[in-house]
């Protein structure tokens, strides 16, 4: 038996036919889901940490790292604001759990 046969031949045969998980399609780049109430509160997480380092290292007197901190204080608030947008869009950007994340299958 050749090599290649015995992978087909095991995965032939060790594939679960009746999975929990809806069959790939194909489209999954396209149709993935972001899930964007987790980066919601990161983004929160985040914002309040560089705010603390922004005012910590200004009041010590660091002034390289106090702007480091409100860069990334800026990039933070940018992304915020951008989760709080696509969230704000509604089902259609960020589908709930009553809407299947793949395109129905064509009955062949």
């Amino acid at each position: 038996m050749s090599h290649t046969h015995r992978i087909q031949h095991h995965t032939r045969h060790h594939t679960p036919h009746h999975s929990s998980h809806p069959p790939r399609t194909g489209s999954e780049p396209v149709t993935a889901r972001s899930p964007l109430r987790m980066r919601l509160w990161f983004s929160v997480w985040g914002l309040l940490w560089a705010a603390f380092g922004t005012t910590a290292f200004a009041l010590t007197g660091r002034t390289g790292w106090a702007v480091a901190c409100g860069v990334l204080l800026l990039v933070v608030a940018a992304d915020l604001a951008w989760v709080a947008h696509r969230l704000r869009q509604g089902p259609h950007f960020q589908p709930g759990r009553d809407i299947p994340p793949y395109q129905p299958l064509d009955p062949r």
